[in-house]
């Protein structure tokens, strides 16, 4: 095949993503450090881009390192608690200060259409303004946070009839009270409620961590909260992946439907988690985007795509788009995303109390996981709900597989009589039986 422009594929590949995304509602928070370590051009011809392609964005940005600077520079210690700083006046007017500073810059990028740039016939306009309320963290553990705040609202119709008339609405760490004073606040929070507020389709984290790891440092790229929040007690209270983590699960639980933990450090992390199918980071939603469920009539397609690359090879009996109708009610599947990446049937024997385990395959991108003990943990789940004692297989490439997870190798002579009739002898499949009881 012609790989000259390796390009051409991935975009093929990626016109699914396009087209989902065109009109979607996304938050995007950037850190302070990504300005800092000079990624912002980079980041902001990617925001151009998602603008472009119809992306309605919500751009919330940080600005710690450039205040930790600022306070330095005039010799200011903060006073610390919990990963947040007193603000006090002499504190406040640095925050500001570069709060104005860093928007400014942001909105003079954005506005960049110069010949031979990026944002070249990109009219981009960012609007930002009074549109979050805050109220003050108070008095907490003896401590008077002074003018560090804390979201009371988003001005929901507010934002929303500005991203309806084509504006990027850009948020700086800043809120406001109806008694006209102006409160620091954490970014990720307020990134965590716009995108609660708008009931936005992605929250986007971009972070200095490229996502979240097991403890055998794998990346996890998909959690639930459930599954999440735990990492927080292993982590720094505070810190800038906990605050990610801890807004990422509360906007997930809230209607977000997927919320994305990206490094910036990634020049590739934004545009490789929203256009491919895998990504690149750790995504948290409240129900998992691959998911196993009862196959329907509307995965035939997905079946036959799956199914045509092992039947070929000789590892599955072919089967028509015919019997697999009929067959429907028989198989489980697992979806990622829209797309059948594994499948598995039960076939009944009732009169012998036994079912065939059947047709189990997973795609060739999604192997070396755990996909097919999933599959096969849910087939015997099935059949114990049927009352069946026993599952056998029938296979001629991955008997080695199964004898791993429970079954042993068997004869013709204990199959279901019916089976035992129609066995393929040409075929010279290997049999195996896994007793459910």
């Amino acid at each position: 095949m012609d790989t000259r422009f390796p390009f051409v594929d991935w975009f093929r590949n990626s016109s699914p993503y396009i087209n989902a995304h065109r009109g979607r509602t996304f938050v995007i928070l950037i850190e302070g450090e990504a300005m800092a370590r000079g990624r912002g051009e980079q980041l902001i011809q990617d925001l151009a881009l998602l603008h472009t392609l119809g992306v309605r964005l919500v751009v919330v940005f940080g600005i710690r390192p450039q205040v930790d600077q600022a306070l330095s520079e005039a010799g200011i210690v903060p006073q610390r608690h919990e990963g947040r700083w007193v603000a006090d006046e002499a504190i406040m007017a640095c925050v500001e200060r570069v709060a104005a500073e860093q928007r400014l810059w942001l909105e003079a990028r954005l506005s960049l259409g110069l010949p031979n740039t990026p944002l070249h016939g990109v009219e981009l306009t960012v609007v930002s303004g009074n549109l979050v309320m805050a109220k003050p963290l108070g008095v907490r553990d003896g401590v008077d946070y002074d003018h560090s705040g804390e979201v009371r609202r988003v001005r929901v119709s507010a934002v929303q009839g500005l991203l309806d008339r084509g504006s990027l609405v850009l948020l700086p760490p800043l809120g406001f009270t109806s008694t006209g004073e102006v409160f620091d606040l954490d970014a990720a929070e307020v990134a965590q409620h716009a995108a609660m507020a708008l009931a936005a389709d992605k929250l986007i984290l971009l972070g200095e961590a490229a996502g979240l790891y097991d403890e055998n440092g794998a990346m996890q790229r998909q959690l639930t909260p459930a599954e999440a929040e735990p990492l927080l007690s292993q982590i720094e209270p505070g810190c800038e992946q906990a605050r990610h983590i801890a807004a990422a699960c509360a906007a997930a639980r809230h209607g977000v439907a997927r919320t994305h933990l990206l490094s910036w450090q990634d020049h590739d992390a934004l545009l490789g988690e929203l256009f491919t199918r895998d990504g690149v980071g750790t995504m948290i939603t409240r129900h998992r985007y691959e998911q196993l469920r009862p196959a329907e009539l509307g995965d035939i397609g997905g079946l036959l795509e799956l199914l045509e690359p092992l039947e070929r090879r000789g590892m599955l009996v072919p089967r028509s788009r015919e019997r697999l109708e009929h067959e429907i009610d028989d198989y489980l599947v697992i979806e990622r995303d829209g797309m059948i990446i594994g499948c598995a049937a039960l076939h009944r024997f009732g009169e012998a109390e036994m079912g065939e385990l059947a047709c189990l395959a997973i795609h060739v991108d999604y192997r070396g996981g755990a996909r097919g003990t999933l599959l096969l943990s849910g087939i015997e789940r099935r059949a114990k709900r049927l009352g069946l004692g026993a599952l056998f297989v029938l296979t001629t490439h991955t008997a080695h597989w199964f004898v791993e997870h429970g079954f042993r190798a068997s004869d013709i002579e204990s199959l279901p009589p019916l089976k035992r009739d129609t066995y393929n002898h040409a075929r010279k499949s290997k049999i195996l039986i896994k007793s459910l009881s």
